[in-house]
């Protein structure tokens, strides 16, 4: 099953109408995003707790890394870039960092408040070989848009 973005942004902005707590929205975020799409193995944020590191958020699936510095990884390299980083194979990724053996492809986008302050990167990873394409990284920038451009 592939995710029906359009129903999946409907039904994230309705759960989530009017809460205004990060921590909050990204455990919604993480639960719908992940159980909307079997490519999704595992699904959740990093958030920025000091300049240049990551901290683990809310996620769905086995365990994520608990920190990660800005300089490391896919992670890192959304958040030290402010691009999206659509990776068709971890392995051809210089300096991925393998929290878990089964991932083979990932997706991360950095995700800002309504002032556009770098909060975290949402992080997805597939136990397949090039599972994300742009379509993927424009409906899920949307829907991250959506729900925490409204922070401020």
């Amino acid at each position: 099953m592939r995710a029906d973005y359009p129903d999946l942004r409907r039904r994230i902005a309705a759960l989530t109408e009017g809460e205004d707590d990060p921590v909050s929205l990204m455990a919604t975020v993480a639960c719908e995003v992940h159980h909307a799409d079997d490519r999704f193995d595992w699904t959740g944020f990093y958030r920025v707790v000091a300049p240049g590191l990551l901290k683990i958020g809310p996620y769905q699936g086995g365990h994520g890394c608990l920190s990660i510095a800005f300089e490391r990884g896919v992670c890192g390299a959304a958040a030290r870039t402010g691009e999206v980083q659509l990776v068709p194979d971890v392995e051809a990724f210089p300096g991925h960092i393998a929290c878990s053996s089964s991932t083979r492809s990932e997706i991360v986008l950095p995700v800002r408040d309504g002032a556009g302050r770098l909060i975290g990167v949402f992080d997805i990873d597939s136990d397949r070989l090039a599972a994300f394409d742009e379509g993927d990284a424009r409906e899920l920038g949307a829907i991250l848009g959506d729900t925490f451009g409204r922070l401020r």
